[in-house]
């Protein structure tokens, strides 16, 4: 994976780590127009893993066209995160095991009404897998340090 900007591979790896924010994903519809959507992540095994419903529209949207963008990045100043393009893959998840990780990343465990919600038997879920091949890092913390204080 080519990674350029302010940090190194690992450092990278560590922001995406410990930085619970949803990744925002960009994609083509069938139509050639674009489309956004904010996901939660998991980063895992040199990829950003997502979960969604299986009727959602943007499992269709990456079943005709594969290509993503995507950006990972702080919501309070000083900025800094990781952008980059990559290519998403789709697949059941049928235990509902992503989901219940994501649901433990981001609010602490599945003890609450949108988990049963979302982790109902009727509901098909899927996992999809975000592969990077390029990463950009950026961070503005020395150039806004006199903004934050």
């Amino acid at each position: 994976m080519n990674v350029t900007g302010s940090w190194t591979e690992a450092e990278t790896a560590s922001f995406l780590a410990d930085t619970a924010v949803p990744v925002r994903v960009a994609c083509r519809t069938p139509r050639g127009g674009l489309w956004m959507l904010s996901l939660w992540f998991l980063p895992w095994d040199g990829a950003l893993w997502c979960a969604t419903g299986a009727d959602a529209d943007v499992v269709r949207y990456l079943d005709h066209d594969d290509g993503v963008a995507f950006e990972v990045s702080t919501n309070e100043p000083p900025y800094r995160g990781v952008r980059g393009a990559g290519t998403a893959t789709v697949e059941p998840d049928t235990d509902k095991s992503l989901l219940r990780a994501l649901f433990d990343r981001y609010l602490g465990g599945t003890d609450n009404s949108l988990a049963d919600r979302l982790l109902a038997d009727d509901r098909d879920e899927v996992r999809i897998r975000i592969d990077p091949t390029r990463l950009y890092t950026w961070d503005f913390t020395e150039r806004m340090r006199d903004a934050t204080d």
